[in-house]
Protein backbone atom coordinates (compact mmCIF):
# COMPACT_ATOMS: atom_id res chain seq x y z
CA UNK A 1 0.00 0.00 0.00
CA UNK A 2 1.08 3.76 -1.02
CA UNK A 3 0.48 6.37 1.21
CA UNK A 4 -1.28 9.08 -1.00
CA UNK A 5 -1.40 12.24 2.00
CA UNK A 6 -1.38 12.49 5.47
CA UNK A 7 -2.54 15.41 7.41
CA UNK A 8 -2.94 16.24 11.26
CA UNK A 9 -5.49 18.57 13.43
CA UNK A 10 -4.52 19.84 16.90
CA UNK A 11 -7.79 20.80 18.97
CA UNK A 12 -8.03 22.33 22.29
CA UNK A 13 -10.73 22.73 24.46
CA UNK A 14 -13.17 19.72 22.78
CA UNK A 15 -16.39 21.12 21.48
CA UNK A 16 -15.94 24.81 22.92
CA UNK A 17 -12.47 25.40 21.63
CA UNK A 18 -10.47 25.70 18.49
CA UNK A 19 -8.61 23.22 15.89
CA UNK A 20 -5.91 24.60 13.89
CA UNK A 21 -3.29 22.81 11.25
CA UNK A 22 0.24 22.44 12.42
CA UNK A 23 0.78 25.47 10.16
CA UNK A 24 -2.17 27.34 11.26
CA UNK A 25 -3.18 27.38 7.18
CA UNK A 26 -6.26 26.45 8.36
CA UNK A 27 -8.35 27.05 11.79
CA UNK A 28 -11.47 26.57 12.97
CA UNK A 29 -13.24 27.79 16.08
CA UNK A 30 -15.25 24.70 17.65
CA UNK A 31 -18.87 25.04 19.25
CA UNK A 32 -21.08 22.08 20.25
CA UNK A 33 -24.08 21.79 18.17
CA UNK A 34 -26.87 23.92 19.32
CA UNK A 35 -24.84 26.30 21.34
CA UNK A 36 -24.93 29.55 20.86
CA UNK A 37 -21.29 29.47 19.78
CA UNK A 38 -19.59 31.43 16.74
CA UNK A 39 -17.33 27.92 15.97
CA UNK A 40 -18.18 24.70 13.72
CA UNK A 41 -18.73 21.67 15.00
CA UNK A 42 -17.02 18.11 14.81
CA UNK A 43 -20.23 16.50 12.97
CA UNK A 44 -20.23 19.81 10.32
CA UNK A 45 -16.60 18.94 9.25
CA UNK A 46 -17.34 15.14 9.12
CA UNK A 47 -20.28 15.93 6.84
CA UNK A 48 -17.87 17.91 5.11
CA UNK A 49 -15.33 15.75 4.59
CA UNK A 50 -17.28 12.85 3.97
CA UNK A 51 -19.76 14.59 1.19
CA UNK A 52 -16.55 15.93 -0.60
CA UNK A 53 -14.96 12.45 -0.53
CA UNK A 54 -17.92 10.30 -1.78
CA UNK A 55 -18.46 12.80 -3.87
CA UNK A 56 -15.02 12.16 -5.75
CA UNK A 57 -15.69 8.46 -5.33
CA UNK A 58 -18.88 9.09 -7.73
CA UNK A 59 -16.79 11.33 -10.34
CA UNK A 60 -14.01 8.27 -10.33
CA UNK A 61 -16.18 5.40 -10.86
CA UNK A 62 -18.41 7.47 -13.24
CA UNK A 63 -14.79 8.54 -14.83
CA UNK A 64 -13.69 4.88 -15.10
CA UNK A 65 -16.73 3.82 -17.32
CA UNK A 66 -16.13 6.99 -19.35
CA UNK A 67 -19.54 9.05 -18.40
CA UNK A 68 -19.06 12.75 -17.77
CA UNK A 69 -22.04 14.24 -15.85
CA UNK A 70 -21.82 16.39 -13.04
CA UNK A 71 -22.73 15.21 -9.94
CA UNK A 72 -24.10 16.54 -6.20
CA UNK A 73 -24.02 14.92 -3.29
CA UNK A 74 -25.50 16.09 0.31
CA UNK A 75 -24.23 14.67 3.15
CA UNK A 76 -26.10 14.79 6.43
CA UNK A 77 -24.96 13.80 9.90
CA UNK A 78 -26.97 13.58 12.95
CA UNK A 79 -25.80 12.92 16.25
CA UNK A 80 -27.86 11.04 18.25
CA UNK A 81 -27.75 9.87 22.87
CA UNK A 82 -28.86 6.59 23.00
CA UNK A 83 -29.03 6.09 26.95
CA UNK A 84 -27.63 2.55 26.87
CA UNK A 85 -25.10 2.87 24.08
CA UNK A 86 -23.88 6.37 24.42
CA UNK A 87 -23.11 9.17 21.61
CA UNK A 88 -23.61 7.79 17.83
CA UNK A 89 -23.59 9.11 14.13
CA UNK A 90 -25.90 8.82 11.36
CA UNK A 91 -25.37 9.75 8.12
CA UNK A 92 -27.63 10.45 4.65
CA UNK A 93 -25.60 10.80 1.59
CA UNK A 94 -28.31 12.34 -1.14
CA UNK A 95 -27.09 12.63 -4.84
CA UNK A 96 -27.37 13.62 -7.92
CA UNK A 97 -26.56 13.05 -11.34
CA UNK A 98 -26.99 15.39 -14.27
CA UNK A 99 -29.21 13.49 -16.47
CA UNK A 100 -29.52 10.68 -14.96
CA UNK A 101 -32.82 9.06 -13.01
CA UNK A 102 -33.31 8.42 -9.52
CA UNK A 103 -32.54 4.47 -9.70
CA UNK A 104 -29.61 5.56 -12.04
CA UNK A 105 -27.71 7.65 -9.39
CA UNK A 106 -28.58 5.04 -6.96
CA UNK A 107 -26.80 2.19 -8.44
CA UNK A 108 -23.68 4.69 -9.24
CA UNK A 109 -23.72 6.20 -5.95
CA UNK A 110 -23.42 2.40 -4.76
CA UNK A 111 -20.49 1.89 -6.58
CA UNK A 112 -19.27 4.99 -5.33
CA UNK A 113 -20.02 3.48 -1.48
CA UNK A 114 -17.85 0.42 -2.46
CA UNK A 115 -14.84 2.66 -2.91
CA UNK A 116 -15.24 5.91 -0.98
CA UNK A 117 -12.76 5.95 2.19
CA UNK A 118 -15.25 7.46 4.22
CA UNK A 119 -17.98 4.36 3.70
CA UNK A 120 -14.50 2.18 4.18
CA UNK A 121 -14.43 3.49 7.21
CA UNK A 122 -17.73 3.86 8.39
CA UNK A 123 -19.16 0.53 7.57
CA UNK A 124 -20.57 -1.89 10.17
CA UNK A 125 -19.77 1.44 12.68
CA UNK A 126 -22.60 3.73 11.77
CA UNK A 127 -25.97 3.91 10.04
CA UNK A 128 -24.88 5.44 6.40
CA UNK A 129 -28.25 5.46 4.04
CA UNK A 130 -27.97 6.02 -0.13
CA UNK A 131 -30.82 8.20 -1.57
CA UNK A 132 -30.71 9.60 -4.60
CA UNK A 133 -32.68 12.94 -5.67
Amino acid sequence: MTKLYETKMINTGGRNGETHSPDHSVEYKISAPGSKGEGTNPEQLFAAGYGSCFNGALELVLSQAKIKAASTIDCTVALYNDPNEGFELKVVLEGEISGFSTDETLEWMEKAHQVCPYSKATRGNINVELKAK
